[in-house]
């Protein structure tokens, strides 16, 4: 009997300890939601598409001193029409593989090759989007946000920014809009059985 009152006040003590330690200060989050809701939507924009790593796949990267890293010449112009991917060894897919191009803006998988979007404020971007089409594209993974598109394709995890607030997507959409505008047709994705 005492093992189990013993037993029963450390497992108490385990929960409380962890109910305290877990509760974030009300202020905090009071704080942030009102600096959001006052803060400029560009600057907003530019912070969350700075952390969130819209360059990681939209800016294609060139070769530096620790690495690849991204080509700001071509912010936000997905993969360059004018770069052309060399032959894909398609055989690696079975073994459990992804490929990426050199600029790292072509991924090839079970699905074929995709290319990343041109999100630069330009016309071949998004340049000509709606805010509709924006939150379509980011909520519901619609190619260009057309309904009855295409879905779009791996590696874009729209299926996280669908969860961002409505300001946070709209900010994001006004910051890449106002970006710098790079003509850039990006190549259209292709098949497996195509390669």
């Amino acid at each position: 009997m005492k093992k189990i009152l013993l037993t029963a006040a450390g497992l108490a003590a385990i929960v409380a300890i962890t109910a305290i330690a877990c509760q974030a200060p009300v202020t905090d989050s009071k704080a942030a939601d009102t600096t959001a809701a006052t803060e400029d939507p560009v600057k907003r924009g530019e912070y969350l598409v700075n952390t969130i790593g819209c360059d990681d796949c939209h800016t294609p990267k060139k070769m530096g001193a620790h690495g690849p890293e991204p080509d700001m010449e071509f912010r936000f112009a997905g993969h360059l029409a004018t770069q052309p991917i060399g032959p894909i060894d398609t055989s690696v897919l079975s073994k459990g593989w992804l490929l990426f191009g050199p600029s790292l803006t072509a991924a090839v998988g079970p699905w074929g090759v995709s290319y990343a979007a041109n999100i630069s404020g330009d016309t071949t971007g998004i340049g000509a989007w709606t805010e509709e089409q924006f939150f379509r594209a980011m909520r519901e993974g619609k190619y260009k946000g057309l309904e009855g598109s295409r879905p779009l394709l791996p590696p874009m995890p729209w299926p996280n920014f669908a969860k961002l607030k409505d300001d946070d997507l709209r900010a994001i959409f006004l910051y890449l809009k106002a970006s710098k505008p790079i003509n850039n047709v990006v190549p259209a994705p292709k098949q497996l059985s195509a390669l």
